[in-house]
């Protein structure tokens, strides 16, 4: 037997709506980047929720774009084609053979199966990378460490691991009027014919700075910035942020998706949010009510 109790009545429904409408109206016609990546993407029930997130978005004249990763699948099939992973300073080193299998599963099969769910959700989702209508070009990445002990900076030779250097965005404004909703792995060209696989943060930040969007959605798998209570911080400006990356409050993997957040900033994005992606319907909780569900980070006040 059903729990009616747990169902909302005809007011509750009216109420909750009649909230949410003055956020609808203050994102309709405007471009939202959500990267969708981690433990939601490996979970069929979040996924789910996710794919009718966007669904709503699109259907209340939201610009919903999702760029994806896919780093798990990613080592998964590279072990099921007997190719070893190899890393360095913590990054994966992309040879010819790897790229090839990291363009197959981003662009293929992930792509795919995210495309599927938003059609399934009642939309028309098309998948791309950034080699469709030369949206994005890239160039090789280059990344120093230092050594620890003797203090040495040396450059790191990640093979076909890129950066984004060019967007165009003309084929997502073709398919944002024709409304549908742009899937996009990131993988590009280079100008020098090689393909190369990018960072999915990295590349999100790129098509929403070309979109400039009103926001960037980072999916984690953390509920946002913590302060040193452990407190979600509700709202950041880039100082702010910057801040507590110098006294440690922001530390270990947060400071890369911090610093991307920044540099998304700089790129003429309006606001970056880093929400946690394992919150059912975390996209519409952070979009679509008064609170958000994550960490808000800003410019800072002229």
């Amino acid at each position: 037997m059903s729990d009616k109790s747990s169902t909302p009545g005809p007011e509750t429904e009216a109420h909750i709506l009649a909230k949410a409408l003055p956020y609808m109206q203050r994102y309709e016609d405007k471009s939202i980047v959500v990267k969708y990546g981690g433990n939601a993407m490996g979970d069929a029930s979040l996924g789910q929720a996710f794919a009718q997130d966007i669904a709503l978005l699109k259907q209340s004249g939201v610009n919903p774009v999702v760029v994806h990763g896919g780093g798990p699948q990613i080592g998964a099939m590279l072990t099921r084609m007997g190719i070893e992973s190899k890393f360095e300073g913590g990054l994966r080193v992309t040879d010819r053979a790897t790229v090839e299998i990291v363009e197959m599963v981003l662009a293929g099969s992930i792509n795919k199966e995210i495309v599927a769910m938003i059609n399934a959700a009642g939309e028309w989702a098309i998948g791309l990378c950034g080699k469709d209508g030369n949206m994005v070009f890239a160039e090789k990445a280059r990344k120093t460490i230092t050594d620890p002990d003797s203090n040495i900076e040396r450059i790191l030779d990640l093979g076909f691991v890129g950066e984004p250097v060019e967007v165009d965005r003309t084929l997502l404004d073709l398919l944002a009027k024709s409304e549908m909703i742009p899937v996009i792995a990131p993988v590009a060209p280079g100008r020098d014919g090689h393909t190369y696989n990018i960072n999915a943060d990295t590349f999100a930040g790129a098509i929403a700075g070309a979109l400039q969007a009103s926001r960037l959605l980072f999916l984690t798998d953390v509920p946002g910035v913590l302060d040193k209570n452990g407190e979600l911080i509700k709202q950041l400006t880039v100082s702010e942020a910057r801040a507590l990356i110098k006294d440690g409050t922001i530390s270990g993997g947060m400071i890369p998706k911090v610093e991307t957040c920044i540099d998304a900033l700089q790129r003429g994005v309006k606001g970056v949010v880093i929400v946690n992606g394992k919150v059912p319907h975390a996209v519409l909780l952070e979009l679509f009510t008064e609170h958000g569900a994550g960490t808000l980070i800003v410019h800072d006040k002229d």
